[in-house]
C-alpha cells in the first residue's frame, strides 16, 4: 500500500485534497467487471470497427472543410501565399470527445475557420458544397442505412488569418475579439478538453460516466432542456468524484457519486477548479457580482473560461427529484457492494406513471409535419417554465416532468394532424385540516402558454393549427392517454428495446455547449390503441373549463377543442404514421356553434434535439442577412453527408435575435386562434 501511494503523482486534482487514496481491492475489481457486464445489453459500448469508421468519417470531413476554406479564400481574391496556408480544422466535443459515446450516437463537432470566413459563408457556400456531393444522404435515410453517421457541426471563426493543425483551443487568447456566438461554439470543445485534463484516471472516469449516464436516462433525469442535467453536467459531477477518490475503480466511484451528491449542500456550487480571471473580461458565473446567479439552485460550473453554470435550467422541483434519485442510487449501490443485489437493479427504469396521484397532460399539435417539428421544439424548450410556474403555486410541493414525449392516440385525433404529449406529476401539500382546499392552476398554465405563443410569434413560426393544451387527470385516468403496457410497472425490458433507447437514437436537440449533445433517440414498437376508451371519454372527471381568445382570426370557420384525449403508444417514442388522438370539437360557423365528434390521424411525432432553446429543421441554409443575427442556439439547417457508407452533417446555427425571455414578449399578431384553459381542483383534507 505504501509503495502504491509513493508511485502516485504529487499534488492533487480539484479544489480540495482527496477524501481517500485507498487502492482498489480484489473485490472492487470483481464488482467493476460485473458493472461492465450489466451495461453491455444497453448498447453503451462501441466496438473497434465502429470506432474506426467514425475516425475515418471525421478525417474526411476535416479534409473537406480545409478544401472549402481554401476555395473560399480564392473566391475572395486573397493572395496565393495566404490561400495556400489558410487551413481550417474540425474539433470534436461532447460524449464522443469524452470517450463515452454509445452505439449509433451522433458526433458533436466544431468547424474552426480563419478570419476571412464569415458565418454566412458557412451556411451558404459550405452548405451548397455539401449538397452537391453524390454521397449526400437525405435525412430519412438515417433510419435505414447501417453505416450512416450523423454529425452535428457548429461553427466558429478566429481572429487569425490561418488555422494551423496544431491549434490549441485551450489557450484563452483564441477567444480574443470574438463575438458571443463563436465563444459559445468554442467553449463546447474547451470545456470537454478541460474536464479530461482535470481527472486523475481517464479509464475509470469514462466507465463511471457511462454508468451514471445510463442510470440517469433510465431514471428519467437526463435532460438539460427539461430542467434536469445534460451530458456535460453529469460528466463534471463524475469528474469531481474522481478527484476525491483518485485511485478508486468504477464500482466504488459510482457508489461514492451517490453518497456525495445525495448529501451535497445545494446550492453550494460544484467546481473542478478555482474560478479564473482573464484579460478578456468576459462575464463569468459569480453570484457576488451577478444577482441572477444567486437564484441558481444546483450550480455546476464549467471549468473553461469564461466559466458558466451549466445547470441554470434546474428548478426546485427537478433538483428534489434528482436528490431523491441520488438517495435511491446510494441505497441500491450499498446493497450491491455488500453482495445483496446486482447492478441490474440500479438500471431499473423509473415507473413514472405509478409514482404520483395527480398529473398534468400537456399536448402540442400542428397540421403539418414541418410545423409540428418547429412547434414541439419550441414547446419542449419552454416546459421548464411550466414546471416553475406550478412549483410556485402555494399548494404544490413538486412538479415532476417526464422528459420523454409521447404521441397522441390513433383513435382520438384526426384533423389536428401531428400531436405530442408530455406528462407532469404533481405532489400537493397535505392539508392541515379536514377542510377541502380549492387549487387554481389556471394562472400558471396560461402564463406558460402565453410565453410559448409569444415566442412563436416573435420567431415567426406561429401557424394556423398550432395548439397547446393542458389537462389535469388523476392516475386512474391515465389509461385514456396511454396503453396499459406503458402504465404497468416494468422492472425488466427487452434488450432490443433497451439498446434502441440508449444507443444514441434519441431525438437530438442541437446544443452548442452542454445538455443533450449526446442524447439518444427513443424508439418503440407499435402497440394497438385502446379503442374502447372512445365511449368512455365522457366519464372522465373533467375539471377544465375552456375559454378562447381570438387574435385577428381570418378564417371564417375555426374549431376549438373542448374534450380530453385517450390512449397512446408505449414508452420510448414517437412513431411515424401512428400518433393520434380523438377529440370532441365545437365548430364555430358564421356565429353558430355545434358539437361534433371527429377523428384525426396523427402521422408522425419526432422530438428535435435541443439544449438552451428549440431546434428547427429548415430546408435551406440561413440567408446572409439572417446569419449575423442568430442569438440562441438551436436552428438546424439542412442535413447532408459524405464519405463511404454515407454520413449526415447537420449545420447548426442559432435562433434569431427575436428569441425572447420566458416571461415577457409581445402579443402575437398572426391570425391564429389561441385557446385558454381554466384548471381548478378541489382537494380533500
Amino acid at each position: 500500500y505504501i509503495e502504491f501511494i509513493q508511485n502516485q503523482p504529487q499534488g492533487h486534482y480539484g479544489l480540495t485534497s482527496p477524501i481517500s487514496l485507498a487502492p482498489p481491492t480484489d473485490k472492487d475489481h470483481i464488482h467493476t467487471q460485473k458493472l461492465i457486464e450489466a451495461m453491455k445489453p444497453f448498447g453503451v459500448f462501441e466496438d473497434q470497427e465502429e470506432l474506426f469508421h467514425r475516425t475515418t468519417v471525421l478525417g474526411k470531413l476535416n479534409n473537406f472543410v480545409r478544401e472549402w476554406i481554401s476555395e473560399l479564400a480564392e473566391s475572395k481574391n486573397l493572395p496565393p501565399s495566404i490561400t495556400e496556408q489558410v487551413g481550417g480544422k474540425i474539433f470534436t466535443f461532447g460524449s464522443y470527445r469524452l470517450g463515452v459515446h454509445t452505439k449509433g450516437s451522433d458526433i458533436d463537432a466544431l468547424c474552426v475557420a480563419p478570419s476571412h470566413v464569415e458565418r454566412s459563408d458557412f451556411f451558404q457556400s459550405f452548405f451548397e458544397k455539401l449538397k452537391n456531393l453524390e454521397e449526400v444522404k437525405n435525412l430519412r435515410v438515417k433510419y435505414s442505412c447501417k453505416r450512416l453517421e450523423l454529425i452535428d457541426l457548429v461553427f466558429a471563426k478566429l481572429s487569425l488569418p490561418t488555422v494551423s493543425d496544431d491549434l490549441d483551443l485551450r489557450d484563452d487568447s483564441c477567444l480574443k475579439s470574438l463575438d458571443i456566438r463563436c465563444i459559445r461554439s468554442l467553449n463546447g470543445s474547451r470545456v470537454t478538453d478541460e474536464i479530461l485534463r482535470l481527472v486523475p484516471n481517464l479509464e475509470n472516469f469514462r466507465l463511471t460516466l457511462r454508468a451514471v449516464k445510463l442510470w440517469a436516462k433510465r431514471r428519467g433525469v437526463y435532460s438539460n432542456i427539461m430542467g434536469f442535467l445534460g451530458g456535460v453536467s453529469w460528466a463534471m459531477l463524475v469528474a469531481r468524484i474522481c478527484q476525491l477518490y483518485p485511485n478508486a475503480l468504477a464500482s466504488t466511484l459510482v457508489n461514492k457519486f451517490f453518497l456525495i451528491f445525495s448529501k451535497w449542500d445545494w446550492p453550494k456550487p460544484v467546481l473542478l477548479k478555482h474560478l479564473e480571471e482573464s484579460f478578456l473580461n468576459l462575464p463569468v458565473w459569480d453570484p457576488r457580482v451577478n444577482p441572477s446567479d444567486r437564484y441558481h439552485v444546483m450550480p455546476i460550473i464549467t471549468p473553461a473560461y469564461p466559466q458558466q453554470n451549466s445547470t441554470y435550467n434546474v428548478s426546485v422541483s427537478t433538483r428534489a427529484v434528482m436528490v431523491e434519485e441520488f438517495q435511491r442510487g446510494l441505497e441500491v449501490t450499498d446493497e450491491i457492494l455488500k453482495g445483496k443485489s446486482d447492478w441490474s437493479k440500479l438500471f431499473e427504469p423509473l415507473n413514472f406513471f405509478q409514482k404520483y396521484k395527480h398529473y398534468i397532460v400537456l399536448t402540442a399539435s400542428a397540421f403539418t409535419e414541418e410545423h409540428h417539428l418547429n412547434w414541439i421544439g419550441l414547446v419542449e424548450s419552454k416546459i421548464r417554465v411550466l414546471v416553475g410556474n406550478l412549483e410556485r403555486n402555494e399548494f404544490i410541493t413538486i412538479a415532476h416532468v417526464q422528459p420523454q414525449s409521447f404521441p397522441g392516440n390513433k383513435d382520438l385525433y384526426k384533423q389536428s394532424g401531428y400531436v405530442s404529449m408530455w406528462f407532469l406529476g404533481l405532489v400537493f401539500k397535505k392539508a392541515e385540516s379536514a377542510v377541502k382546499t380549492n387549487v387554481d392552476l389556471t394562472h400558471g398554465i396560461q402564463s406558460f402558454t402565453d410565453t410559448v405563443y409569444r415566442q412563436a410569434s416573435a420567431l415567426n413560426i406561429l401557424k394556423e393549427g398550432m395548439k397547446i393544451e393542458a389537462t389535469y387527470v388523476k392516475r386512474k385516468q391515465l389509461h385514456y392517454f396511454l396503453p396499459a403496457g406503458t402504465l404497468q410497472k416494468r422492472k425488466k425490458q427487452r434488450v432490443s428495446d433497451i439498446s434502441q433507447n440508449n444507443s444514441g437514437l434519441q431525438c437530438k436537440r442541437s446544443s452548442l455547449g452542454e445538455s443533450c449533445s449526446d442524447g439518444s433517440k427513443d424508439r418503440d414498437s407499435r402497440t394497438p390503441s385502446n379503442s374502447s376508451s372512445l365511449n368512455k371519454i365522457s366519464k372522465l372527471d373533467i375539471s377544465t373549463a375552456e375559454t378562447e381568445r381570438l387574435v385577428q382570426v381570418s378564417p371564417t370557420e375555426m374549431e376549438a377543442t373542448v374534450a380530453l384525449r385517450a390512449s397512446g403508444p408505449p414508452i420510448g417514442c414517437t412513431i411515424p404514421g401512428y400518433n393520434t388522438v380523438c377529440q370532441l370539437r365545437t365548430c364555430f360557423v358564421q356565429g353558430q356553434h355545434k358539437l361534433s365528434g371527429t377523428l384525426i390521424t396523427d402521422p408522425k411525432n419526432a422530438s428535435p434535439k435541443q439544449h438552451y432553446s428549440p431546434t428547427f429543421k429548415v430546408s435551406r441554409p440561413p440567408t446572409s442577412g439572417e446569419c449575423p443575427q442568430k442569438a440562441i442556439d438551436g436552428e438546424k439547417a439542412r442535413r447532408g453527408g459524405l464519405g463511404q457508407g454515407g454520413f449526415e452533417v447537420v449545420l447548426i446555427t442559432r435562433l434569431s435575435s427575436k428569441e425572447l425571455p420566458d416571461s415577457s414578449s409581445p402579443v402575437p399578431t398572426n391570425s391564429i386562434r389561441i385557446i385558454k384553459r381554466s384548471i381548478k381542483l378541489t382537494l380533500n383534507g
